[in-house]
C-alpha cells in the first residue's frame, strides 16, 4: 500500500484504510479521539527528554510522554500518516489552517537563512498576500514557469505554485518547475487536484500543501491544512508548530481522516459533476469564456491525463462585467454564495471582491470571473439554479 505507483483499486483502499492498521488489536472499529491538553510524565529524566524531542521536531517515542497537546497528539498524528501514504510522503505535519501550514514552512525558510521565495501566480488570495507582505520575513520574487529558474538566488529557500491555480485554474507543469529550480525545494498546493488526481512528489515536488477545510475534510465543518513531506521537512515543520503553536485540534483531525474514507468517491463524482456544468456553460451567450482544464483551452500543456488524472471539480466562468458576475451571485439558489470549496455542497463566489482582494492589480482575476465549486448534487439542478441566477 506504500507503493507511490498505487493502481486506482489501491488508492481507494488505502483511503479507506489508511492509518487504521492497529484499530482492531485495540478493540476499535474507528479511531478514537484524544482530546487531552496535558499527559502524565513517568518521570523527571525522561520526561525532560521527551519534551526536547518533541520541541526540536522528533516524533514520538516508545515510552515516552507526550508531554502537552502543542507538541503531539495521537489522534493528529494519525491523520498525519494517513494523508502522508494517500501522497506517497514519508510523513506529514497538520496544522490548524492551511494558512498556519504555509507560514511554518515559510518560517523555516527564514530560520534556515533561506528567506527568498519565488512564487508562480495564480496563487490562492491568502498565500500570495502573505508572500506579497514579507510579513514573516520573507521577500518574493513572482515568475512565470519560464522564468523561476532566472529568479533563483543564493538565498532562495522556495519555490512556491498552485495547481490547478485558484481561481482561474491555470495548470502549471510541475515538473517543469521543478528542473528550473534545481536544488531549490519546490511546494506545490494540491487543494484543488487532491491526491486522487494528482500527487506532485512523483513529478519531483519536495513539499505538498492541502487545505484541509476544502476536499480532504468535504464537509465544510473542518479548518485544518497539512504539508506532506520528507521526513527532514518534517521535522523542521513539527519545530516551527511546537514552537508558534499552530496546532490541529484532535477533533479536525479526526473530521478530516473520516472525510480521507469517501475522498476517492467525491472527488471523481464531483469531477463529474463540474464536467456538464462547464459543458453548459460554454454554450450560454453570457458566458464569455470558462475556465476549467476539462474546457477547451483549459489545458495547453496537455497536462490532463499526464500529469493529473482528471480536471477536477472547480471550474470558474467570465460573465464579461462586475454587475452581471455580482447578479448570478447574489441570485443562486441551490448553489451557496460563499467563499470555501471542495464541499459536498455546491459554492460560488467572486474572487475580486473576496478571497484575491488583497492581491496586487495586475494578478487580480478580472471582474466578471465567477468561481464555482461543484458539489454531489445532481448537475441539472446545479444547471437549472445557474440559468435562473443568469435571467436575473
Amino acid at each position: 500500500m506504500s507503493d507511490t505507483h498505487l493502481t486506482r483499486s489501491g488508492f481507494d483502499t488505502l483511503a479507506v484504510h489508511g492509518a487504521r492498521d492497529d484499530l482492531a488489536a485495540l478493540g476499535l472499529h474507528v479511531p478514537s479521539i484524544d482530546l487531552s491538553s496535558t499527559s502524565p510524565i513517568h518521570d523527571v529524566e525522561s520526561g525532560g527528554d521527551s519534551y526536547e524531542n518533541l520541541a526540536s521536531g522528533g516524533r514520538l517515542e516508545p515510552g515516552h510522554s507526550a508531554v502537552y497537546q502543542r507538541l503531539w497528539n495521537p489522534t493528529v498524528a494519525r491523520f498525519e500518516d494517513a494523508v502522508a501514504g494517500l501522497e506517497g510522503a514519508e510523513q506529514a505535519v497538520a496544522y490548524a489552517s492551511g494558512m498556519a501550514a504555509l507560514s511554518a514552512v515559510l518560517l523555516a525558510c527564514v530560520q534556515a537563512g533561506t528567506p527568498h521565495i519565488v512564487a508562480v501566480r495564480p496563487l490562492y488570495g491568502g498565500t500570495d498576500h502573505v508572500l506579497a507582505t514579507g510579513l514573516l520575513g520573507t521577500r518574493v520574487s513572482w515568475a512565470t514557469v519560464e522564468t523561476v529558474g532566472a529568479s533563483i538566488t543564493e538565498d532562495t529557500g522556495l519555490v512556491v505554485l498552485e495547481t490547478p491555480g485558484n481561481p482561474t485554474l491555470d495548470l502549471v507543469d510541475i515538473a517543469a518547475v521543478v528542473a528550473q529550480a534545481g536544488d531549490v525545494p519546490v511546494l506545490v498546493d494540491n487543494t484543488f487536484a487532491t491526491p486522487v488526481l494528482q500527487r506532485p512528489l512523483e513529478h519531483g515536488a519536495t513539499l505538498v500543501l492541502h487545505s484541509v477545510t476544502k476536499f480532504l475534510g468535504g464537509h465544510g465543518d473542518v479548518l485544518a491544512g497539512i504539508v506532506a513531506t520528507n521526513a527532514e521537512w518534517s521535522a523542521r515543520l513539527r519545530s516551527v508548530r511546537a514552537l508558534t503553536g499552530g496546532v490541529m485540534h484532535p477533533l479536525s483531525a479526526y473530521l478530516g481522516h473520516r472525510g480521507l474514507q469517501t475522498l476517492p468517491v467525491r472527488v471523481r463524482a464531483q469531477q463529474a459533476g463540474a464536467q456538464a456544468v462547464a459543458a453548459w456553460l460554454a454554450q450560454q451567450p453570457q458566458v464569455e469564456r470558462v475556465l476549467y482544464p476539462g474546457a477547451d483551452g483549459g489545458d495547453p500543456a496537455g497536462l490532463v491525463g499526464r500529469q493529473m488524472a482528471g480536471p477536477g471539480a472547480v471550474l470558474a466562468f467570465d460573465l464579461g462585467s462586475y454587475d452581471a458576475a455580482a447578479t448570478v451571485a447574489d441570485h443562486v439558489r441551490v448553489i451557496t454564495h460563499a467563499v470555501s470549496l471542495g464541499g459536498v455542497d455546491s459554492l460560488i463566489q467572486h474572487p475580486a471582491s473576496l478571497t484575491h482582494r488583497p492581491v496586487a492589480p495586475e494578478a487580480r482575476p478580472t471582474p466578471g470571473v465567477l468561481r464555482l465549486s461543484v458539489g454531489l448534487e445532481d448537475p441539472a439542478d446545479l444547471i437549472a439554479d445557474l440559468a435562473q441566477a443568469m435571467s436575473a
